[in-house]
């Protein structure tokens, strides 16, 4: 074992290797012990060396998120948009559970990785292959987190109310034309529907509409469910 630790040791330093070290120290001890001192100290090497592969620590949170998010089952050629939704889904939720210390460094992230951008284009094209980018769009919002595989619990907001400092979160700008040319399935849902200038979910989107749309598809699938005599013991595998 000592022979495998020294030989890694030896081997020569690169972004990758930086970054899947991070992601291991992380999984290992918790977000809040990352430092780029201790990740260096078990890559053996100064600090410094790690400024040739990550300008900062942000960087290098960014780079672990996308490693992570790497991992996620890619979709099945030729599924109908359905099961690999979810499939998808239920495949990013088994990385985050690998990866518990993701969702928080997932949210506390003031902008998208590339990675995630990537991941979240992708399943808009899924979505695309079977519904409108009417439908898509508030798909979007009613799946929320839930497309990368977690959930923002309802207690969430009571423990940010007590949080010193809070604002009002600002309407997201208008997607750059090379951020959209780059992710246009993301751009083109992004305007597919127009309602409340107000809307604190963004420019564009009304907060009352998206969540009646979203409260209205949980009841009827529920009504569905129970129409059906559905029980958990028989849920779908």
């Amino acid at each position: 074992m000592a022979e495998q630790v020294e030989t890694l040791r030896r081997t020569p330093l690169s972004r990758d290797r930086v970054l899947r070290a991070a992601v291991a120290l992380a999984d290992e001890a918790g977000i809040e012990s990352l430092s780029m001192r201790n990740l260096a100290q078990e890559l053996g090497v100064v600090p410094m060396a790690l400024y040739k592969h990550v300008a900062n620590k942000d960087e290098l949170l960014d780079g672990m998120i996308d490693v992570v998010v790497g991992e996620i089952d890619p979709p099945v050629a030729g599924a109908d948009w359905k099961p690999t939704i979810r499939g998808r889904i239920l495949s990013a939720r088994q990385v985050l559970l690998r990866h518990p210390w993701a969702v928080l460094a997932i949210e506390a992230r003031n902008m998208a990785t590339p990675a995630i951008l990537a991941y979240l284009d992708a399943m808009v094209a899924t979505l695309r292959t079977g519904l409108s980018a009417d439908l898509a769009h508030h798909v979007m919002h009613a799946m929320g987190s839930r497309m990368l595989g977690f959930s923002q619990e309802l207690f969430d907001a009571s423990r940010n109310a007590g949080r010193s400092g809070a604002t009002d979160p600002e309407p997201p700008a208008p997607m750059p034309p090379e951020v959209a040319a780059r992710f246009p399935h993301l751009a083109e849902i992004a305007t597919a529907a127009s309602h409340d200038d107000e809307s604190v979910v963004g420019q564009g989107c009304d907060d009352q509409f998206e969540f009646e749309f979203a409260l209205d598809l949980l009841l009827d699938g529920i009504e569905r469910l129970q129409q059906q005599g559905w029980r958990s013991s028989h849920r779908p595998r």
